[in-house]
């Protein structure tokens, strides 16, 4: 039984509409919440296959209030990186993802929206990833891809939503599990919230049982992709 450890950000964002997905796979998944009093992060990849890196509502990277535990969760990602371990990075952790891998990241306010993805080509992540699919965004900053990075699927403005990364890691701009409740609980918990959020929670709403559907296929190619089934 594979076992990834889960670095959760904020009380709001966790795996969502995954977590089935996983326990359906036999895949442990262990969070690990840096926010909580007591809550440590591991110094290195020993005793996990692989990581996860969520979102982190309105922390950024290089702007706005700077997500508290970054300098360690790039060392921890480099690490993960370097022992040839699966990395996934959803929203601010596709953004972290991208600079322990050696890319970078630049300013970008914070937004949410549900945007119409779409692979580059046929055939990505085994076949699993469809054509075209809804994702919801949540997050602030932007990556900057490293060169051996490779864009498997772009938005509406041509942007890089989904990416791989060292053969086996993978970054969504997006969260892919996205439900709409966890959306409503980040707007919440935190004073700083993005713009046009009932816009935004209407498109992701209406667009709930669509992004369910795509996630059964979605994580079987990111299961294979990642080495854990």
């Amino acid at each position: 039984m594979k076992t990834v450890c889960v670095i959760q950000h904020t009380e709001a964002e966790y795996l969502g509409l995954i977590e089935d997905h996983f326990e359906g796979r036999n895949i442990r998944f262990q969070y690990r919440r840096p926010f909580t009093p007591g809550g440590l992060l591991p110094t290195s990849a020993k005793g996990f296959d692989g990581l996860m890196l969520l979102g982190g509502g309105p922390y950024g990277l290089v702007s706005g209030h700077l997500l508290p535990s970054a300098g360690h969760e790039l060392r921890l990602t480099r690490a993960f990186l370097d022992a040839g371990l699966p990395v996934l990075g959803i929203e601010l952790g596709a953004v972290i993802l991208a600079v322990a891998a050696g890319g970078g990241a630049v300013e970008a306010p914070l937004r949410f929206y549900v945007d119409d993805a779409r692979a580059v080509r046929p055939g990505l992540l085994g076949g699993h990833l469809p054509e075209s699919f809804p994702l919801a965004l949540y997050l602030r900053d932007a990556p900057v891809l490293p060169d051996a990075a490779e864009v498997l699927a772009t938005g509406g403005g041509g942007d890089p939503l989904v990416f791989s990364v060292g053969g086996n890691s993978l970054g969504f701009l997006g969260h892919p599990g996205m439900k709409r409740g966890m959306a409503e609980d980040l707007i919440m918990e935190f004073a700083e919230t993005p713009e046009n959020t009932v816009e935004a929670l209407g498109a992701l709403g209406a667009a709930q049982a669509n992004i369910a559907d795509a996630l059964t296929s979605i994580m079987v190619g990111i299961s294979e992709h990642m080495g854990l089934m």
